[in-house]
């Protein structure tokens, strides 16, 4: 145990010490004319490098596997038993220099990995100035962040002012300024300023701590084509093997048969597919793309119809109050109530008449209900959408039907407010549309994209509108979370291949039924937790992206695996074949090794191509 322990820690060593040897050893037939001395260093050449070799296929026949390793070790063991030393000692310093250029290959793909995890903060400061371990901050304790400083914890702003960096989070380098009340993710970096904050989440359960365990986790994920590999090598090892065997019982070619054996490893197929897979997920990573697999950029990659949510997804969400339509007397105490009732809620809307009431007074509220896809009921009073109104009869005369119309045709939402029975009050709230939307659903369709959906919980006028800009397919308004839901399983149930985008909370049902569930990086836990892709700095330039990445990465991996599989048929079918006067007698051991081990990095240096990728087709 010990020595393979040592063999392994030291097998690079053992690779370069090998190659030295074989240099001497070229050196002393082609310039000293010693046979003794080439014989010597190959064979000491072939013992170092196949050792390691050696070592791996028994641990694996331990756990009953035929691996690749294996047909190498009867290769090198079959050249040395019939004194091709050369052949031997080549074979044994390609394959371990194979090896090591993937380990470099997946150490330099999973760099982004440990990036991330290198600027996960390790200390903090009490609000009083003592310093303490990032592992001792509990949530509830009062933290200050001074210039210079990361962010330790998630957390909420409750005094002070400055300007924070949260390109480890959102990948976005803009500074954003940051006041009370405001939260903040750990990992940020204060770039100017001090915040003194209330620690809400610590450690791993931070979004940072999340983002890192999340692409950790996708890099280890197996993609289709990746499991497709693994199945072809449980069969094909043996075959190459059995191959051998027939060719030197038919042929008594010991020479010919060891060759079989070495060509016949497929190791360029056996690496194509993780490299594309890693590269791709570190290139996601570095632009704040969490993408949790292979499995997933390959169903993305052939993903046909995307369905979007519209508030907060195809507009900002920054919603303002534009137009107010009292009846009767509105009084100070009424707004002051609506005020404090719509704090209770997150919603855009909701946000967007909080801050246009402006009102810092609090009103007692002693009953509250929320009514999902309608709106609250707080005491005597109902605030929400037409459906809330109807459901507890309270009826519109004809002018207020006809003022609900003429904002809905301006494209606004509307949230309405009614007491005792009585409408009060017409809200009409305009959410500008992102203004990266139009152009990046124009690129997506150029990707291969072909319907596009919106599913909302808006007015269908408002709705309509927003489609009609955006040169959106179909729509679906006034719709409740389950309709979402329920509208997704049929797109699904029809043979769609769809994606649903939405911001992770009131769309959580839809984003977990959809083949891909994409998040709006705004839905922090949740948008982690239940989809498939989020975006983490919610932009739709990310989508194009993501959706571009998945098809190459997919693309990529095709292309590794195939020129792989055709390598092998073509060393296997020259050898066999050759000096029968069908194909050309130019394979052999040294030549075969070296198309063998070309092949491998060609399909690393092509699956690296993925870690600097960049949609063109958003510009």
């Amino acid at each position: 145990m010990a020595f393979q322990k040592w063999l392994q820690k030291n097998a690079n060593r053992l690779m370069l010490v090998s190659a030295i040897l074989i240099g001497f050893g070229f050196l002393g037939k082609y310039v000293f004319a010693n046979e003794l001395a080439w014989n010597l260093t190959m064979l000491i050449a072939s013992i170092l490098g196949g050792l390691p070799i050696g070592i791996h296929a028994y641990q694996a026949l331990k756990f009953k596997q035929i691996s690749i390793d294996l047909l190498v070790t009867i290769a090198v063991v079959g050249a040395i038993f019939i004194r091709e030393f050369e052949e031997s000692a080549i074979v044994t310093f390609l394959f371990t220099f194979g090896t090591y250029l993937e380990k470099r290959t997946l150490e330099k793909t999973r760099s982004s990995i440990k990036e991330l995890s290198q600027m996960a903060p390790t200390r903090a400061l009490f609000a009083d100035g003592r310093e303490i371990d990032i592992d001792k901050v509990k949530v509830g304790d009062k933290l200050l962040i001074k210039t210079g400083s990361q962010v330790p914890v998630d957390g909420r702003v409750y005094s002070g002012s400055a300007f924070v960096n949260e390109s480890a989070i959102t990948g976005e380098s803009q500074e954003v300024k940051k006041n009370s009340g405001e939260q903040v993710f750990s990992g940020s970096i204060l770039v100017n300023g001090s915040l003194y904050v209330t620690a809400e989440k610590v450690g791993e359960d931070t979004t940072f701590g999340k983002i890192i365990e999340l692409v950790e986790e996708a890099q280890d994920t197996k993609s289709p084509a990746e499991k497709f590999i693994d199945r072809f090598a449980k069969y094909y090892t043996p075959i190459v093997l059995l191959i051998a065997i027939i060719t030197w019982l038919m042929s008594q070619n010991l020479e010919l048969a060891i060759t079989i054996l070495v060509l016949g490893c497929p190791g360029a197929l056996v690496i194509g597919a993780p490299v594309s897979n890693v590269a791709a997920i570190g290139n996601g990573a570095k632009n704040g793309l969490l993408i949790k697999g292979g499995e997933v950029m390959d169903t993305f990659s052939r993903t046909d119809t995307l369905l979007f949510d519209k508030t907060g997804t195809l507009t900002k969400g920054e919603t303002e109050v534009v137009l107010v339509k009292k009846y009767g007397e509105i009084s100070e105490n009424l707004l002051t109530k609506i005020s404090t009732i719509e704090t209770q809620s997150n919603h855009p809307l909701a946000t967007a008449i909080v801050r246009f009431i402006g009102s810092q007074k609090k009103e007692k509220i002693n009953e509250l209900d929320v009514v999902r896809g309608q709106g609250i009921i707080a005491d005597d009073l109902l605030i929400g959408n037409e459906k809330l109104l109807t459901a507890h009869e309270i009826l519109l005369t004809d002018s207020q039907k006809q003022s609900l119309r003429e904002v809905e045709e301006k494209g606004m939402s509307i949230v309405l407010v009614a007491k005792a029975g009585q409408l009060k009050l017409i809200y009409g709230i305009a959410d500008e549309i992102r203004p990266d939307v139009k152009k990046a659903l124009r690129a997506l369709r150029r990707n291969g994209m072909k319907k596009m959906v919106m599913l909302t919980g808006d007015n269908e006028v408002t709705a309509r509108n927003v489609a009609k800009e955006l040169g959106i397919d179909e729509v679906h308004a006034n719709l409740l979370p389950e309709d979402k839901a329920r509208i997704v399983s049929e797109f699904k149930s029809s043979g769609h291949k769809l994606a649903f985008i939405g911001d992770g909370i009131n769309d959580s049902p839809s984003l977990a039924l959809a083949d891909i569930g994409i998040a709006m990086g705004s839905g922090t836990d949740i948008a982690i937790e239940t989809s498939d892709v989020v975006l983490m700095k919610s932009s739709f330039a990310e989508l194009v992206q993501a959706y571009g990445l998945a098809k190459n990465t997919v693309r990529n991996m095709r292309q590794n695996i195939g020129l792989a599989i055709a390598v092998v048929i073509f060393l296997l079918v020259s050898l066999i074949l050759g000096g029968t006067g069908f194909v050309p007698n130019f394979v052999n051991m040294g030549t075969g090794m070296f198309v063998h081990e070309a092949s491998i990095l060609v399909v690393i240096l092509n699956g690296m191509r993925l870690i600097s990728y960049k949609n063109k087709k958003i510009n």
